[in-house]
């Protein structure tokens, strides 16, 4: 009877995280594929995939929204990792990285807003430049913390290895320490893209109205009222995500990611 009773509150506990993951995106995927839904019908009343043609036709603004998104994302990880690089080569054996969370202890409203208010100073206020300064700033903070451990997981054995045969201390890092912790950086740059990608709030105030994300595009969608272009964007969203989170599954060792957090 316990053994029963355990069963069934480990089914129900599992039941329920299954529902708060799987719910949400079953409820994407149907309003991505309704025609007609509305109230107090529990399923769309008309299938298909109209608005699909209309979010993917060549004159969509979605599709120029995706690759202002990527261009911004793949700029602002190449901007995080010129930087995090060295950083976390340099701090991978000192106490300072508390330093780098300050930024996230303020309200990220009234962050943004006095950005806005200064880069619109400088002309950078509905620039890409602009847009990629703010994302660069929150994705520092996550590309510093996990370059720093991957280079403080490295055991400095090696490198003074390969000191001791005559490697300078650059071609030390560069042929010993980077390629060991290329995983960790890897995974820092990743992460830091997903960042960018779903970014909303800076680029809202930052970038609006010259600059358009696909989050955007999305909010714009949810708040006109079209629901459905809205889930496809957010399944649009979503593919990158899955696909880089199956990247690292299959090619970043489990030890690895381990030792860097």
């Amino acid at each position: 009877m316990r053994a029963a009773l355990g069963w069934l509150l480990r089914g129900g506990l599992l039941g329920g995280l299954a529902f708060l993951i799987f719910g949400p995106l079953a409820n994407l995927v149907l309003w991505a594929v309704a025609i007609q839904w509305y109230f107090p019908h529990k399923l769309p009343l008309t299938w298909g995939f109209k608005y699909w043609g209309e979010v993917f036709k060549p004159t969509s603004d979605t599709i120029a929204a995706l690759g202002t998104s990527v261009l911004i994302a793949s700029i602002t990880v190449l901007v995080c990792l010129l930087l995090a690089v060295p950083a976390g080569y340099a701090l991978g054996r000192r106490l300072i990285l508390l330093l780098l969370l300050l930024p996230q202890a303020f309200p990220n409203l009234a962050v943004y807003f006095n950005i806005a208010r200064l880069f619109y100073m400088v002309g950078l206020n509905g620039t890409i430049a602009g847009v990629v300064l703010v994302h660069a700033a929150h994705g520092l903070v996550i590309a510093v913390w996990i370059a720093t451990a991957a280079f403080a997981a490295i055991d400095p054995e090696l490198e003074l290895a390969a000191r001791n045969i005559g490697a300078s201390a650059l071609h030390t890092a560069l042929t010993v320490t980077l390629p060991l912790a290329m995983p960790g950086v890897t995974a820092s740059g990743i992460f830091v893209f997903l960042e960018s990608l779903d970014e909303f709030t800076g680029t809202y105030f930052v970038g609006v109205p010259d600059v358009t994300t696909l989050p955007l595009v999305m909010f714009t969608a949810s708040l006109a009222g079209n629901y459905q272009i809205a889930a496809i964007t957010a399944l649009v969203l979503l593919v990158p995500a899955v696909g880089f989170m199956l990247l690292i599954e299959r090619f970043l060792k489990a030890e690895m990611l381990a030792k860097i957090g």
